[in-house]
């Protein structure tokens, strides 16, 4: 069929990849030919099976590709004009969305210093374990739906924690979700329809974007710097593209660590007063925070800001519990928007953040994890830069550093190398509002002293 080079530069995905596309193209393989199974090609040719897996799952995005359920693969019948769209030089686009799913989320690698939760170790199992005792002792009903809005002691503790964040509501104003992805995504289908232009940070909240694109939006890009926005770029484009919605994350924001000052914080809120902008602020690593600073929505009292945040990042992800809080008549059209579009969030899943967030060892979990990710982020920042990195900033908190190399044209090119070295890299372009090709990476520093991924980036250096 063709043959692979182990000792070759070009990773091994990439030349399957590029073998079949030359099969392909050259009319050796013809449209509807059976294709061998991953594990035949994996065993043939002395590669692993998750190198196969990634290969063919990319030439399915490519277009190349036809996966039948229980039949295996065959060769897609593709039009010329198909195959020339996707460039005949060997240099080819991919579906990004197929990449967040096969590679950026794939748990299953050993090393993850690109991804965007924490180490088990990490989270508070313990108070997780208590909670669900707890709740197992008690004459719990578990028929039923739970309330529209979400456990209402939940609610409660929400409202008054927002309180401490000087941020002024009541518990009607809280609406509990399935963590901030569909709080977020919420907010999304109640103000965005196809075609309308939105601006959100740039680079940005990857799931956010890749759920904007599904709505049909048109992304426009607001800059981030270290101190938070380009503000002159960012008030261009508002007056050129008129959006009516600003999705953004103020405090040590993904994928940069960056954190907006107070301000910036000011002047955004006057960019939306001025040309009528609603915005909506994800705050969900406001727990990882050591510094009290103020928020969008404690500066706008929920005025024009739509407030997000999340649990689930330091309880554990599989706690798919988040909030929204907004104004009251904007609160209750996203609680019927919830409803409609998926009934009632899970109240046991609620009750077990409630028992872990009043668990006497909350606070005493919270201080830990901050003081971790400190220690984190020094740590990755001066390795990365005696490996020749440059930082965008150095935060010094929360779980992020961006970052990229002089030797490092495309991330996404070292990122599938890194997946043959079982490492989960976290390419620029992800984060990207146009997903062209990027230098920077995105580091999650509680992941980053792992030492198989020292020696791969250690690599660069020699470049």
């Amino acid at each position: 069929m063709f043959a692979l080079d182990p000792q070759s530069s070009v990773p091994l995905v990439t030349q399957i990849v590029g073998g079949f596309r030359q099969l392909m193209d050259d009319g050796a393989l013809r449209a509807g030919a059976k294709l061998p199974s991953i594990r035949q090609f994996a065993h043939a040719h002395g590669v692993s099976v998750y190198t196969v897996v990634d290969a063919y799952d990319r030439l399915v995005a490519l277009g190349y590709f036809l996966s039948q359920a229980h039949s295996g693969f065959f060769v897609r019948s593709r039009s010329s004009q198909e195959s020339s769209s996707l460039g005949g030089s060997g240099h080819y686009s991919f579906d990004s969305m197929w990449y967040l799913r096969r590679i950026f989320e794939n748990r299953a690698l050993r090393s993850k210093p690109g991804c965007g939760w924490l180490p088990g170790d990490w989270l508070f199992t313990e108070g997780m374990r208590r909670s669900l005792r707890s709740l197992a002792a008690e004459d719990v009903d578990l028929g039923g739906y739970g309330e529209p809005k979400g456990y209402l002691p939940l609610r409660q503790l929400v409202r008054d924690l927002l309180a401490a964040r000087e941020v002024v509501v009541n518990a009607d104003q809280v609406l509990l979700t399935q963590g901030s992805s569909q709080a977020m995504d919420l907010a999304a289908r109640r103000l965005v329809r196809e075609g309308d232009a939105v601006l959100v940070d740039e680079p940005g909240y990857a799931n956010l974007l890749f759920s904007l694109r599904f709505l049909g939006a048109r992304l426009v890009g607001a800059p981030r710097t270290p101190a938070g926005y380009d503000l002159e770029t960012l008030e261009a484009r508002i007056i050129e593209h008129r959006p009516k919605v600003f999705f953004t994350q103020p405090r040590l924001q993904s994928p940069t660590g960056s954190s907006a000052s107070l301000a910036h914080l000011h002047r955004v809120l006057q960019l939306a007063e001025k040309y009528d902008l609603i915005v909506v602020e994800n705050d969900i690593y406001a727990d990882l925070d050591p510094e009290s600073r103020p928020s969008l929505a404690s500066l706008d009292q929920l005025k024009r800001v739509i407030y997000i945040s999340s649990f689930s990042k330091t309880i554990s992800p599989n706690i798919r519990v988040g909030f929204v809080a907004a104004n009251p008549e904007l609160l209750e059209e996203l609680a019927r928007l919830k409803m409609i579009s998926g009934l009632t969030s899970s109240e046991f899943t609620e009750r077990l953040a409630y028992g872990a967030l009043t668990d006497g060892r909350w606070r005493k979990h919270i201080k830990t994890l901050k003081e971790r990710l400190a220690q984190g982020q020094q740590q990755l920042a001066t390795q990365l830069l005696e490996l020749g990195f440059e930082l965008f900033t150095e935060p010094k908190a929360g779980l992020f550093l961006w970052a990229r190399h002089p030797a490092v044209q495309n991330a996404a090119e070292l990122a599938y190398k890194a997946v043959e070295q079982d490492i989960l890299l976290g390419p620029g372009h992800l984060f990207s509002v146009d997903l062209e090709p990027s230098p920077w990476l995105r580091f999650n520093v509680a992941w980053g002293q792992d030492e198989a991924v020292l020696r791969f980036l250690s690599a660069l250096k020699a470049t």
